[in-house]
């Protein structure tokens, strides 16, 4: 197979994978019963850094369809904010890497996919929850700040961490596996070993904070 058909057959798996993950991982984060955190955005994130801004794009569109057809109570109300909060992570990160195609430029795409989703999603969730919540919008108003605004900073912050764990690993596996195109780029091992560090203190952070929210310390 030539990289082209390679390509096609990797977003399968990696959209595969992302469906996957919304069913099998659920977990809730705060009061609310549908704000719960899936790593569906680490898959196609990770898939945007491989493949494009264009294939992260398309893979959430198929994932939250799928999840729409599927698995979902909210219908397409809860498909179009799935593929807003994923463009506003996934596609934003991996716009910048591509730009800045250096362990920089991902480090500033993900904390610029952090911040674009969380505003977009405080914003979509200010129009579009009182919708299908069938509460007064004034009701949603104070919803923002002590719930949505940090769900979705800790959905964003912990799919970043798990982004920079994963993606080195799996695209030098991939390569070695002759299933991406070869990279003449070499990190250096300290700076690797840092990024790790950083990602797991930012993983158990969230994982507290969590916690606390839920009321389980």
């Amino acid at each position: 197979m030539n990289f082209k058909t390679k390509k096609i057959a990797m977003l399968g798996v990696l959209a595969a994978l992302a469906y996957l993950s919304v069913v099998l991982i659920n977990i809730p984060v705060v009061s609310v019963d549908f704000l719960k955190y899936e790593p569906k955005d680490v898959i196609i994130t990770l898939g945007g850094f491989m493949f494009g801004p264009v294939s992260a794009a398309l893979l959430s569109v198929v994932v939250s369809f799928l999840e729409m057809v599927t698995i979902s109570s909210t219908g397409i109300i809860g498909c179009v904010m799935n593929i807003l909060s994923t463009w506003g992570f996934a596609c934003v990160a991996t716009l910048i890497y591509k730009r800045v195609h250096t362990l920089k430029g991902a480090i500033i795409g993900l904390a610029a996919g952090c911040l674009t989703a969380t505003a977009l999603m405080l914003l979509w969730n200010y129009l579009i929850t009182p919708l299908y919540m069938g509460l007064a919008r004034e009701a949603v108003v104070e919803m923002l700040l002590p719930i949505f605004l940090p769900y979705n900073l800790l959905k964003c912050a912990m799919n970043a961490a798990l982004t920079m764990l994963i993606y080195k690993p799996l695209v030098t596996a991939l390569r070695r596996a002759n299933l991406l195109e070869p990279s003449g780029a070499q990190a250096a091992g300290t700076r690797n070993m840092g990024i790790i560090l950083v990602s797991l203190l930012v993983v158990a952070t969230c994982i507290l904070c969590v916690l606390v929210l839920r009321g389980a310390i």
